[in-house]
């Protein structure tokens, strides 16, 4: 999904378009994302986490490798949209379904060692595509991004679980569910399991699910995630699609501004198991808003790092580190915040609103550099909506039990 942002200055000189043009292809994909997590991740709450998720996998693949034979703009933004609707029903299930196997006591290093795969993805897509299009063209970057999942698919069909307690409250044979169970307890009382999850099924409404994200109390978390969500998946976004080009507006080489964003997005994957780390040691609240506090500082130390490639890389780290891991460490939080009939539901919500964000931060881009703006200018903006998510973190901590 996050390729586009390495290939999107080949592509501009190879289509004779200005770079800000590209401001629609990035956000196709974050709108593809909020479609696919508002409309179709909540399906799995019904028929299971396991079959979303390969159909999700499936989906992306594929619209990813027709990516490659896209020969106009129009075409790119359509693919881009249709790729993100796959990825966008999978990342809430996939988180779900990690939260519903991790022991509490390691729920935060797990899901966040988890959803690191997707900055470490993205890392290694940024370090491997200047490689590719020097051999192959920018075409060869999504041909690789469209392979790997649809052979990944068989894998899942293989090996991938279904969530046990939401097999148990959709009322499947007794069986399936017990042999789920003996695997991660051999001792598990299956009779039990199975009647406290169909109770809670029971006590949820099956129509309006997400109506219940508002209820017994839930609203202002409700809220104050979705700000959280749609504030850092803003500047997330708004970062990682333009840094490339605006380092190479700057005067940086291509090259070099291609490998800070990458190492922006392997600084996240390093960052997102880190703070899983401390979250399941300290208060998570207090780990997320160090985080979005120490990030206001990296983003403006990288709008003023200027030609020092060293200064460069090693804000974007710490940004990545900051921000993808704060990302991450949400959906610990929001995974805690909701029972598990509708967990999957209240993570495609949030995802979803976060996705909002995702499509306006390119959007500002694209203005901001349209308009002329300074690429320092440009890259400091996004401290606003980090800004934004610490205020939002510091209100949620009046909401949610101290741990």
């Amino acid at each position: 999904m996050q390729v586009i942002a390495y290939v999107a200055p080949r592509m501009a000189d190879s289509w004779g378009l200005a770079p800000a043009s590209f401001a629609q292809a990035f956000a196709a994909g974050p709108l593809g994302l909020a479609a696919g997590a508002f409309l179709v991740s909540p399906i799995a709450d019904r028929i299971g986490r396991k079959p979303v998720i390969i159909g999700s996998t499936l989906l992306f693949g594929l619209f990813a490798l027709l990516t490659a034979g896209a020969q106009t703009l129009g075409q790119l933004v359509a693919l881009r949209f249709l790729t993100g609707i796959g990825l966008g029903a999978a990342m809430p299930n996939i988180i779900a379904l990690t939260g519903e196997y991790a022991p509490r006591r390691l729920r935060g290093t797990l899901i966040t060692l988890m959803f690191g795969g997707l900055p470490l993805g993205s890392a290694i897509g940024g370090f491997i595509s200047h490689w590719l299009m020097a051999a192959h063209d920018w075409q060869a970057v999504f041909l690789l991004g469209g392979v790997l999942p649809l052979l990944l698919v068989l894998l899942l069909l293989w090996l991938l679980p279904e969530s046990p307690g939401l097999v148990a409250s959709l009322g499947r044979p007794t069986s399936r569910i017990a042999s789920i169970l003996r695997q991660i307890d051999p001792t598990a009382d299956v009779d039990l399991f199975i009647k406290a999850k169909r109770h809670e099924r029971v006590q949820t409404p099956r129509r309006l699910t997400v109506t219940r994200l508002f209820g017994d109390g839930r609203a202002p978390v409700t809220l104050l995630l979705w700000l959280i969500y749609f504030a850092n998946l803003l500047a997330m976004y708004f970062l990682v699609n333009w840094l490339p080009t605006l380092l190479r507006e700057a005067g940086l080489p291509l090259s070099m501004a291609i490998l800070s964003t990458a190492t922006l997005n392997f600084g996240g994957a390093a960052g997102g198991v880190a703070l899983g780390w401390l979250i399941d040691r300290y208060s998570p609240l207090k780990m997320l808003g160090w985080s979005y506090a120490i990030a206001i500082l990296a983003i403006a130390g990288l709008a003023f790092a200027g030609f020092h490639l060293v200064v460069v890389i090693a804000a974007a780290i710490i940004a990545g580190f900051t921000m993808v891991g704060a990302q991450t460490g949400c959906h610990v939080i929001t995974t805690l915040a909701y029972p598990a009939p509708i967990r999957a539901t209240g993570l495609g919500w949030a995802l979803g609103v976060g996705r909002l964000g995702a499509i306006v931060g390119p959007l500002i881009g694209g203005t901001l550099l349209a308009a002329a703006w300074q690429p320092h200018s440009i890259i400091l903006a996004a401290t606003v909506p980090t800004a934004i998510a610490l205020s939002a973190i510091l209100l949620l901590a009046r909401f949610l039990p101290a741990r």
